[in-house]
């Protein structure tokens, strides 16, 4: 049997990911009990005190047990944590050399969407790659830079850590998990259960690209509002650099370090933002929208738009705008 901690941090967190957790854990030794087998997760939510407030006092979890009362544990499950992640890991910095020394022990870390922000201030992340909400992925990098973030992943496993992509895809590592350690079956029986669409591996298709500009470099923000202003057009490196009066290696260099993107990456990720939002609002067709953001050979196009969105055009089309996807069907 798998000893499963649960920790129930201070501050604002997912109660979806503390109660999820425990329900699809709690349901798999439910079937196993139908089956006539012993179950399997043995699930305990951990705290630092006996009773930790959510959402401004409007909930109250209280943990069954504390860190100094759990001595050994197979699984820690941190959740995602909603404040300022540097005031999170201050409320919540007693739970540290507890999970330092149940890892150090044979104990699996897993950590739900920016709940990746704590797992990284234990250490226990360096060095290794790791999934967290797409949204926060700049603000990851520019914290914790020894640290790989893939942010199309839905998850990550690496030496027995285990981090998941944004908010809901908590429930994929889950099965994941359930998987590894129970099976295929096990793990189709509990997504059929609970309605999860199993096997997803990337967030690709929910990023909405944003820009990275909270960095200090206003001479790469200038390069960037050009970008973002002049989609349609063919947008060089020389180009701004000349612009901008910089090297052009200098530009690159100050650019990578600004907003983890070199300025070719850049252009694409805001040229197939731009035809995203096309595709989900217009009922134009894949051509239309190509020529309109300045892409003139449709291999190319499709290509960019896939390795971006893991989706073509005409998947992506199809997913987001209905009626464009009938409109094209008839």
């Amino acid at each position: 049997m798998k000893h499963v901690s649960i920790l129930i941090p201070f501050g604002a967190c997912s109660l979806s990911n503390i109660e999820g957790t425990w329900h699809i854990f709690t349901e798999v030794n439910t079937i196993l009990r139908r089956m006539d087998r012993e179950p399997f997760f043995d699930v305990h939510l951990v705290g630092i005190s006996s009773a930790a407030t959510q959402r401004n006092g409007l909930f109250t979890i209280t943990p069954d047990a504390l860190i100094r009362e759990v001595p050994k544990t197979d699984m820690i499950f941190i959740p995602a944590m909603h404040q300022d992640p540097r005031e999170a890991f201050r409320l919540n910095q007693e739970f540290v050399p507890w999970i330092q020394q149940q890892y150090a022990d044979g104990a699996e870390v897993i950590s739900f969407c920016i709940g990746a922000f704590f797992l990284a201030g234990t250490g226990l992340l360096t060095g290794k790659k790791c999934a967290t909400h797409w949204a926060a992925a700049s603000d990851f990098r520019m914290m914790y830079p020894d640290i790989e973030v893939v942010d199309e992943k839905i998850m990550t496993e690496e030496e027995g850590i285990y981090t998941s992509g944004g908010a809901y895809s908590y429930l994929n590592l889950l099965l994941y998990i359930i998987e590894k350690y129970m099976g295929r079956e096990m793990a189709i029986i509990i997504a059929k259960t609970f309605m999860i669409d199993i096997d997803k591996d990337s967030q690709s298709p929910f990023i909405m690209f944003q820009g990275q500009k909270t960095h200090e470099d206003e001479p790469v923000k200038q390069a960037q509002e050009f970008i973002e202003k002049n989609f349609q057009d063919k947008v060089t490196v020389d180009q701004l650099a000349n612009m901008l009066a910089l090297g052009r290696r200098s530009l690159e260099r100050r650019f990578k370090k600004a907003t983890s993107n070199t300025v070719t990456e850049y252009i694409q990720r805001v040229k197939i933002e731009v035809a995203k939002k096309s595709f989900e609002t217009s009922r134009k067709n894949i051509t239309e929208v190509m020529y309109d953001v300045g892409y003139a050979d449709i291999k190319a196009f499709r290509t960019i738009f896939r390795k971006v969105t893991g989706l073509s055009p005409v998947e992506y089309r199809n997913k987001y705008n209905k009626t464009a996807a009938m409109a094209a069907a008839v």
